[in-house]
């Protein structure tokens, strides 16, 4: 079973950025996983998808991060999520999660505020 830690979180200006990186207690190598990604809940809110990242290196976003916001991972026991051009929509508790063997692993996630 894997861990996940996230880490990167903080209280930033409107218009700064932030990096997140989510720490693997397993390498990538040991397992085989479908997708990673990073979501995010506001208070008040569901949920949502904020980006995802294939074994293959396919990406996506969701449209209000698009361009802002870029996933990778070193493919060994990190992901990370950049972030640019914050904005006071993007404050939320934001998690990071692995699919891999059709079981889905949740960090216990890292606060980011943006204020304006």
């Amino acid at each position: 079973q894997v861990q996940l830690v996230e880490s990167g979180g903080d209280l930033v200006q409107a218009g700064g950025s932030l990096r997140l990186s989510c720490a693997l207690s397993l390498s990538m190598h040991s397992f085989n996983f479908e997708h990673m990604g990073w979501f995010r809940q506001a208070p008040g809110k569901q949920r949502e998808v904020v980006a995802g990242i294939t074994k293959g290196g396919s990406t996506n976003y969701l449209d209000s991060v698009q361009g802002r916001f870029t996933i990778s991972t070193d493919y060994d026991k990190t992901l990370y999520l950049q972030m640019n051009s914050l904005n006071a929509e993007d404050t939320a508790v934001y998690y990071c999660c692995i699919i891999t063997g059709g079981s889905t692993y949740w960090g216990q996630g890292t606060q980011v505020t943006v204020s304006i």
